[in-house]
């Protein structure tokens, strides 16, 4: 994407465990730039995460049965971490595509978060080498389909917005100040 490769890590959606594969992997790899993703029921497009906040508040188990409530995710650690990717140049190279995309203020209090908070904790202890950030999608059509009546939209379609977002992840070194529909 944009000149770069991509590589991907399969994390499990298991508090702690998330972060080890993640930050094992950045080791391993060494990317630029890094662009957690995860699924978020009820969402309607692809939506690049503003913050991430220090609280894990499960209100369902993880995939080993851990569900914390108002627990830290890194003790003593700053309240919330920003984004550092350009959210608002990805959002409006998805919606050019006519993508469904919004800029998300709420990664939630789940793993997702977890990853988030613990992403933005390793690269500002590793003092900003790097940059990196979060992004939700929405169910594919079979697991919408299950679930009933919830927000879908196609692996082409999600494939095809994700790659527009990495692109301008990797090539905006400062964000855009709006979003076209000021979907903000």
């Amino acid at each position: 994407v944009a000149g770069c490769v991509v590589a991907v890590q399969l994390l499990p959606t298991v508090r702690g465990r998330s972060l080890e594969v993640l930050q094992d992997a950045i080791r391993r790899k060494s990317p630029r730039v890094i662009v957690a993703l995860g699924q978020a029921g009820g969402r309607f497009g692809i939506t690049p995460e503003r913050v991430a906040i220090n609280i894990d508040d499960f209100r369902i188990p993880d995939n080993e049965g851990n569900q914390p409530v108002d627990e830290p995710i890194v003790p003593g650690g700053p309240a919330a971490y920003w984004s550092t990717l350009p959210i608002k140049a990805m959002t409006r190279s998805v919606l050019d595509l006519g993508i469904p995309a919004s800029v998300s203020n709420s990664a939630g209090t789940f793993v997702c978060n977890h990853v988030f908070y613990g992403l933005m904790h390793f690269l500002a202890q590793e003092g900003g080498l790097r940059r990196g950030g979060f992004i939700h999608i929405p169910y594919l059509p079979a697991q919408a389909a299950r679930l009933r009546s919830q927000p879908c939209l196609p692996l082409e379609t999600l494939a095809l917005g994700l790659e527009a977002a990495l692109s301008a992840a990797v090539t905006q070194g400062q964000d855009v100040r709006a979003v076209s529909g000021s979907l903000h």
